[in-house]
């Protein structure tokens, strides 16, 4: 398991790098005129998603901004725009393309096939070779936390789990949600739904609105766009004079709906793609899946500020103890495994 470190040390080593002289046998060399990084972004929904694409497109700009790269992004949506993009940034010279979500792995696998030359990272695939590298983020190790928040202040017993897809990084984190709220409360109940998309806001605040009327008081989702229905129906439930909290996913979202949103299990995006690029660039990557989680802090539970005080003192003494067990691996959360292994000839 590749560790990884803080981001402000990544900005240090980049600024050392950018000013180090670009002599690499293999022309890499960041800041270099004749040869700068070129990488690009595809993601299956919108940046505007304040949550899972937002952070990925935060990661390609901080590419740009701390490492001199030349970025690119695309929006694709089907299989067939997949191959098309891959197609269009590999023939065009690009080193690094990011792609962001499981269902890119295919595609990726057929274009690290045809272009040995460029590297192609899979947010969350399951799938590698020489130059296709998933890049799997333990977020379930933060969704444990989020339970254990859930389970804390709920008063019905009752929590939901709103997700997009059922794939199996979703499935982990609602596993280890689970887990999280039944080491607080081992009788708590968990509604789990899946809308079978990703940015549908109305599916998700319909989903949203059924888990809340079967009791459930506190709501996790695992979507993309559509994240803003779960957040609206919470918010409509205590407007309309009931109880009810909603927790993030992906990215910080505490301050779409800072009244109701009592924390985000994170997943800091931008740290893990700084440090795929430096791994590339001292030749380190490829051939093995790369995994960022809590022990590195790219993945963590950051309580909303404006609620904290909704938590006790001795609960969040017992939420940081848990957090050290899981960086130090003393705490195993539950997983959903994955990763298929490497795949021969490609």
């Amino acid at each position: 398991m590749r560790r990884f470190i803080l981001i402000a040390l990544l900005i240090t080593d980049v600024a050392v790098l950018a000013c180090a002289p670009a002599d690499r046998s293999d022309g890499r060399g960041f800041g270099s005129e004749e040869a700068p990084l070129r990488a690009a972004l595809l993601t299956a929904g919108p940046v505007s998603d304040a949550g899972w694409y937002a952070g990925a497109y935060d990661g390609l700009l901080l590419l740009r901004d701390s490492l001199r790269a030349e970025i690119s992004h695309q929006q694709t949506r089907t299989p067939a725009e997949f191959d098309e993009a891959f197609l269009s940034y590999a023939s065009s010279g690009y080193d690094l393309i990011f792609a962001h979500g499981f269902e890119y792995q295919d595609a990726a696998i057929r274009a690290g096939r045809q272009f040995p030359n460029t590297t192609f990272i899979v947010s969350g695939g399951g799938r590698y070779s020489e130059n296709v590298v998933p890049l799997i983020f333990e977020l379930e190790e933060a969704s444990y936390l989020a339970g254990m928040v859930a389970a804390e202040v709920s008063e019905s017993g009752i929590l939901g789990m709103v997700g997009g897809v059922e794939i199996p990084t979703v499935q982990g984190t609602f596993r280890a949600f689970e887990a999280g709220a039944q080491s607080i409360n081992p009788n708590i109940r968990v509604l789990e739904a899946f809308i079978g998309d990703w940015d549908d806001v109305a599916a998700a605040k319909e989903a949203a609105i059924a888990q809340l009327r079967r009791g459930a008081d506190v709501l996790i989702h695992n979507v993309d766009a559509a994240s803003f229905g779960v957040f609206q129906a919470v918010r409509e439930m205590v407007e309309s004079g009931g109880r009810a909290w909603a927790l993030g996913m992906n990215r910080d979202q505490n301050q779409i709906a800072p009244e109701v949103i009592l924390g985000s299990a994170v997943i800091r995006i931008p740290q893990a793609f700084v440090e795929i690029a430096l791994s590339w660039e001292s030749g380190e990557l490829g051939g093995a899946p790369v995994y960022a989680g809590a022990e590195s802090e790219v993945v963590d539970f950051v309580v909303n500020p404006e609620l904290a005080h909704v938590l006790s003192s001795d609960f969040m003494m017992t939420m940081q103890e848990a957090r050290a067990r899981i960086r130090s691996g003393a705490l195993e959360v539950p997983r959903v495994s994955f990763v298929e292994g490497e795949i021969e000839g490609a």
